[in-house]
């Protein structure tokens, strides 16, 4: 497992890429939609928990595992953006290349850990989205994506 702390700065995102495409297995995990993924991700948490974040990369055989914890305990949810908007879609590309994807509590932070798994080049993301997370604590999450 390897694991990169974040400072909740815009810089943090290219070093999160950087990180990623330095980690993945070539060839057997798309590095370019786990390098998007993991922007959009680490980007969501550092505009709106503003906190530190820890950013961990783990092999599941053949699926990789992309979590991102920081210290906000608000859910991420989608938003109603316009089709011209340079913002929220974040989610929605989770829901479309992600093999699967979710958020839990982080008991030890009072936080939220958003986590992917990104697996073989050809393989295609699921659309499990919102049916991962877990527990009652996203209720009322709208699953309009």
């Amino acid at each position: 497992m390897n694991v990169l702390d974040l400072p909740p700065t815009t810089d943090s995102v290219p070093a999160a890429r950087r990180f990623i495409r330095a980690r993945l297995p070539e060839g057997v995990v798309d590095i370019d939609t786990a390098a998007l993924l993991v922007s959009e991700v680490v980007t969501n948490a550092i505009l709106h928990a503003r906190t530190p974040v820890t950013l961990t990369v783990q092999e599941l055989g053949t699926v990789v595992r992309i979590s991102v914890r920081d210290g906000s305990p608000v859910a991420p949810r989608t938003h109603a953006f316009s089709t011209t908007s340079t913002t929220g879609r974040g989610l929605r590309l989770l829901e479309e290349l992600a093999i699967r994807w979710g958020v839990q509590q982080d008991a030890s932070t009072g936080g939220k850990i958003v986590w992917f798994e990104v697996g073989p080049e050809d393989a295609e993301g699921s659309g499990s989205g919102l049916a991962a997370f877990s527990g009652d604590w996203f209720e009322g999450v709208s699953s309009e994506l």
